[in-house]
């Protein structure tokens, strides 16, 4: 055992999607396909007394990690996260958060959790806390992957599309995955299931570009601000999609910079979570 244990959990993108509510959290999450980015969460944990999560240096509540760390019955300690990326702009933070607390309690607990106890989990967690659906599998899986089934990994298949694309994304701001999520899902629903079955048929990244693009108008969730700079992208020669869900524009290549946004640039991960090694 030791006192502190710090967990790199990748960022993640979805394109599109399908909701799947269950009683059971474990059953119910969502189909559909994303990215997993370079740019992710750091998660440490160490024994301590004081406010269970900072985030970038901020107190911050976050209920799937509060679910975490009483699955685990961590004790007295505290979770300190970094990330440059934003949280609820279609990220995945929350679930980063989750899994990687629920890695780095494992480190310092001894729990003796598989990694799929533990994806399971955070998993569990994120979807009683109405934050996300089917982030955590695909951050602990890596590389661009796709959701086969709803659920945790007692449950769901995953796939995934064999690349690796340069990323760019703008971020305008945030939107209530929460309360999208609470609402009437049937028509996104439907859009997501089109989705996955014609990227099941062209499992490549640029059929996966034009599908979530064609998922947000579908589903109509497409943001003005997004719409605009998808025109713009499409006008100079490329494309881009809408990160699902925050008010966040992403492309491959350099179609943002070719379109003259100053975007954030990174890769994908084409690893899942990990423990960072001990220095």
């Amino acid at each position: 055992m030791t006192d502190e244990a710090t967990a790199f959990v990748p960022g993640h993108i979805t394109g599109f999607f399908s909701a799947h509510p269950d009683d059971d959290p474990s059953a119910a999450g969502s189909r559909g396909a994303g990215i997993t980015l370079s740019h992710g969460v750091d998660v440490r944990v160490h024994r301590e007394s004081g406010p269970s999560l900072r985030l970038n240096g901020d107190p911050i509540d976050v209920d799937a990690v509060d679910a975490v760390l009483e699955a685990l019955d961590a004790g007295d300690v505290v979770v300190t996260a970094e990330t440059p990326l934003p949280l609820g702009a279609g990220f995945g933070v929350s679930g980063a958060l989750a899994l990687g607390t629920a890695y780095a309690i494992n480190a310092i607990a001894d729990t003796r959790r598989t990694e799929n106890d533990l994806v399971g989990i955070a998993h569990r967690a994120e979807v009683d806390a109405g934050t996300g659906l089917g982030d955590v599998v695909a951050q602990a899986r890596g590389g661009l992957p796709i959701r086969l089934d709803p659920g945790g990994p007692a449950h769901g298949r995953l796939d995934g599309i064999p690349a690796s694309p340069r990323v760019e994304y703008v971020t305008f701001g945030s939107v209530s995955t929460e309360q999208i999520l609470s609402g009437d899902t049937r028509a996104l629903t439907a859009a997501g299931e089109r989705a996955l079955s014609d990227l099941r048929a062209e499992p490549t990244p640029s059929r996966f570009l034009a599908l979530s693009r064609r998922f947000a108008r579908e589903a109509d969730l497409l943001t003005e601000r997004v719409g605009d700079a998808i025109t713009d992208v499409r006008d100079a020669g490329g494309d881009a999609a809408m990160a699902m869900l925050g008010d966040t524009v992403f492309a491959f290549g350099d179609s943002l910079s070719a379109a003259g946004y100053d975007p954030a640039v990174c890769s994908v991960h084409a690893a899942g979570a990990t423990l960072r090694s001990a220095e």
